[in-house]
């Protein structure tokens, strides 16, 4: 069931198990068809713990991932069953088979791996989360050395398509001048704002050159892509997870 994810294409150790689920071969109903992972958007309850044990089952995950609570924030957690459903837009663990996952419908999704595969970590990062430094904040708690650190950006609305108000980018560049290479702008006095280059240049800021991945849309893909930007908030969200295994 390959159509069922994407795996990020970096080169990251043999025991490091890495996906991007899809929105096929689930249960869900139209708007939420079919691999919808979230409870927070309306769906069928049934509907949702059905997927998450369709996403068990076919990527034989060794336990249930660490489901979190996002709400752009910039807080970063261990990846632990005590923190299950905590509050928080990145989780971290240097523990085997403690799966740390995000959600995502259009923001972009982060994994970090250290390249001996002793840790890794997943970010939710939409422009609020970025902004407020939640890139930052996972890896100052990670605290890997920038050169043993590897990135796979994952799927995310794509320039082309994400429009956003003049307070957006002001916030951005006040914050770092350099951030202006990545809005170009759209009609109505507004930007167009690349998620991806914000990204990167946080993390290059940070020392960190391997960066892979940052090819997907998630708007112009609804065939594989949730999109709230596309779909509205009747839509569903698609996972991003990592874990080392033994």
């Amino acid at each position: 069931m390959k159509d069922l994810f994407i795996q990020p294409n970096w080169p990251a150790p043999k025991n490091i198990k890495a996906y991007t689920t899809l929105r096929t071969h689930g249960v869900s109903q139209p708007p939420y068809d079919q691999l919808n992972l979230a409870e927070h958007v309306a769906d069928n309850p049934q509907h949702v713990a059905m997927n998450r044990a369709i996403l068990r089952e076919t990527l034989k995950l060794p336990a249930e991932p660490i489901w979190i609570n996002q709400t752009h924030s910039r807080i970063a957690i261990q990846a632990s069953p005590d923190n299950r459903d905590g509050e928080a837009d990145a989780s971290f663990t240097d523990q085997p088979d403690q799966i740390c996952v995000v959600l995502t419908a259009d923001c972009l999704p982060i994994l970090v791996c250290h390249r001996q595969g002793t840790q890794v970590a997943a970010i939710h990062a939409g422009w609020r989360g970025l902004l407020g430094g939640v890139i930052e904040a996972t890896l100052d708690a990670l605290a890997l050395p920038a050169k043993e650190t590897l990135i796979w950006l994952g799927p995310a609305i794509s320039a082309t398509y994400y429009e956003v108000g003049p307070e957006v980018r002001a916030a951005f560049l006040t914050q770092d001048p350099e951030t202006m290479e990545a809005f170009s702008p759209s009609p109505n006095a507004r930007w167009l704002a690349d998620l991806y280059q914000l990204a990167r240049i946080r993390l290059r800021k940070k020392g960190i050159s391997a960066i892979y991945g940052g090819e997907y849309c998630t708007y112009s893909d609804p065939k594989r892509f949730y999109s709230y930007r596309r779909d509205g908030a009747k839509t569903g969200r698609f996972a991003t997870l990592i874990y080392s295994h033994l």
